[in-house]
């Protein structure tokens, strides 16, 4: 997906310095979960080409006893008499795949490029007072992280570098916490529901779902499949963007999915995110706000710090952070709860590694020395909001989104403890 890069990145006039940067997107390339895969799959799925790490290791470092560098490799064994549900061969589902590695690096690679080399504002080597990475408690976004963090800081970043993760049941960067009213709201509208909106698209795609399970040897009856066409979203999707044939059907090969109903999968999959997080109506904002409210208030929370800061040492206080780029890795529903707060224009389901991107900005005349503004980029360009207070959000004064954002969330994320009940 596209993100920031300096051959596009769209560049401020000399009257405003950068003072403040907070990135999040969703992990890149990987395997299907498991979940996703059809009960019998015709080819396997090999991950050969890539380790993924898991250690632990005494710190400090030094006059420890040193780890190992450990990796898992997947197998099977012919004691085992079970086989694994979906694709044989040496993958996890999920895991992030050596393309998704690779275009992790060349993530970081870009950004890097922009914020260090074009605009000088992240330090040369890494610097975790001034540099923070942030991941959910999926492992994929750990091994997106250790690339991310390679193509920033190239050879400085082989070091023990920390990443900042909540406790799973209240991890507000994936979402983990359960918010009961968000809930209660989007089973209203969304996945599972009777509302028209929902459900007409399901019913009008009948003959698609089964031909999709004649081929696939889904039964009918599983409903996290039929529910929404998130699964076979996912299970062909992974398969095209690691170079690999659609599925045919196991007892007869030359029954297969062609590109074309690849091709409706998708768009209907568009479909239901745009509802889900737009189209359905305020209830959409009512959800996002419930269940990625506490994220929100986060970054307004590191917004106000980072004006704190920049306005010199006397407006400083005992919190504040001098922190200037944090970095975030998460998950399409991450970025999809985002874009309805901010209520974007016009809403897509969020690809491998799409990005949002929030700059702080301090003018730099003596007359407006201690304004702030603040542009948001999704997909490396100006985000467009249909709500009238945000619009066009290029060189927002901070206090009118910092505003949005208390309105809906409160300071400190107050207004969510009562929609978790």
């Amino acid at each position: 997906m596209p993100h920031v890069r300096r051959a596009e990145y769209p560049k401020v006039n000399s009257s405003y310095t950068l003072e403040y940067v907070e990135v999040i997107h969703r992990h890149h390339k990987r395997t299907p979960y498991a979940a996703n895969t059809f009960p019998v799959e015709t080819y396997p799925w090999y991950c050969d080409d890539e380790a993924l790490f898991y250690y632990g290791a005494p710190l400090p470092t030094d006059g420890a006893n040193p780890s190992a560098m450990t990796y898992w490799s997947v197998f099977t064994s012919s004691s085992n008499p079970l086989a694994p549900r979906g694709f044989n061969g040496t993958c996890q589902f999920p895991q992030i795949t050596r393309e998704g590695l690779d275009d992790s690096w060349q993530h970081g690679n870009d950004l890097y490029g922009v914020y260090h080399d074009l605009l000088g504002f992240l330090p040369e080597k890494y610097d975790p007072n001034l540099v923070s990475f942030r991941v959910t408690n999926n492992v994929i976004t750990s091994q997106v992280a250790g690339m991310v963090v390679s193509g920033m800081f190239g050879t400085e970043a082989q070091q023990n570098i920390s990443l900042l993760v909540q406790p799973a049941s209240i991890d507000s960067l994936e979402p983990g916490y359960t918010c009961l009213a968000a809930k209660k709201n989007l089973s209203a509208y969304g996945v599972g529901s009777s509302d028209p909106g929902w459900t007409s698209h399901l019913e009008a795609a009948s003959d698609l779902y089964a031909n999709l399970d004649a081929i696939s040897g889904v039964p009918p009856t599983d409903s996290d499949f039929h529910t929404s066409f998130d699964h076979y979203f996912d299970n062909l999707s992974a398969r095209l963007c690691h170079g690999k044939p659609l599925p045919c059907n196991t007892s007869n090969p030359s029954l297969c999915v062609m590109q074309a109903m690849a091709d409706e999968v998708f768009r209907l999959g568009q479909y239901e995110y745009s509802y889900l997080y737009r189209d359905a109506g305020p209830r959409t904002l009512q959800y996002s706000v419930g269940s990625y409210g506490i994220w929100v208030a986060e970054l307004a929370h590191n917004v106000r710090h980072a004006t704190l800061h920049a306005a010199g040492p006397g407006n400083r206080t005992n919190s504040s952070s001098s922190i200037r780029y944090r970095h975030n890795i998460a998950h399409d529903g991450s970025i999809s709860r985002l874009l309805g707060i901010l209520q974007i224009e016009k809403m897509v389901w969020p690809g491998m590694g799409s990005e949002i991107v929030f700059e702080l900005y301090k003018k730099r005349n003596n007359v407006d020395w201690q304004k702030f503004y603040v542009r948001v980029l999704w997909g490396g360009q100006v985000l467009k909001s249909s709500n009238p207070t945000l619009g066009v959000m290029d060189m927002l004064r901070a206090e009118i989104l910092l505003a949005y954002f208390d309105g809906l969330v409160g300071r400190n994320a107050e207004k969510i403890p009562d929609l978790r009940r």
